[in-house]
């Protein structure tokens, strides 16, 4: 069966950093793109974060750009998140996906996981 499960949020003060991961079992990386979105209470879920299958390319929205990185170690089946000077308004629940194919993209998810949530408070 195909899983993604997410990790690594919690709380933390507004400058902080977090490292989410995204352990995904019955599939390859080599083969799923994953892509990291969020969404906050009230607020659409915005995309912000991809890598892409066989390339590794990555590619961020502009309201991440410059604090979040995402990785990917092959060998332990895992994608990151790493946060960095977090603000209020990163506050929200942190989820993978992953689509079957060679293309970023926020529009289609073949796999989900449920999420880790991220407080951002003094």
């Amino acid at each position: 069966q195909v899983q993604l499960v997410e990790s690594g949020g919690g709380l933390v003060q507004p400058g902080g950093s977090l490292r989410l991961s995204c352990v995904v079992s019955g599939f390859s990386l080599d083969k799923y793109t994953v892509a990291w979105f969020r969404q906050a209470p009230e607020k659409a879920r915005e995309g912000i974060s991809c890598i892409s299958a066989t390339a590794g390319s990555t590619f961020y929205a502009l309201s991440v750009r410059g604090r979040f990185i995402i990785s990917r170690d092959k060998s332990k089946n895992t994608v990151y998140l790493q946060m960095s000077g977090l603000k209020f308004e990163d506050t929200a629940n942190y989820t993978c996906g992953a689509v079957g194919n060679d293309v970023c993209n926020y529009h289609h998810m073949d796999y989900w996981g449920k999420g880790t949530p991220v407080i951002v408070s003094s």
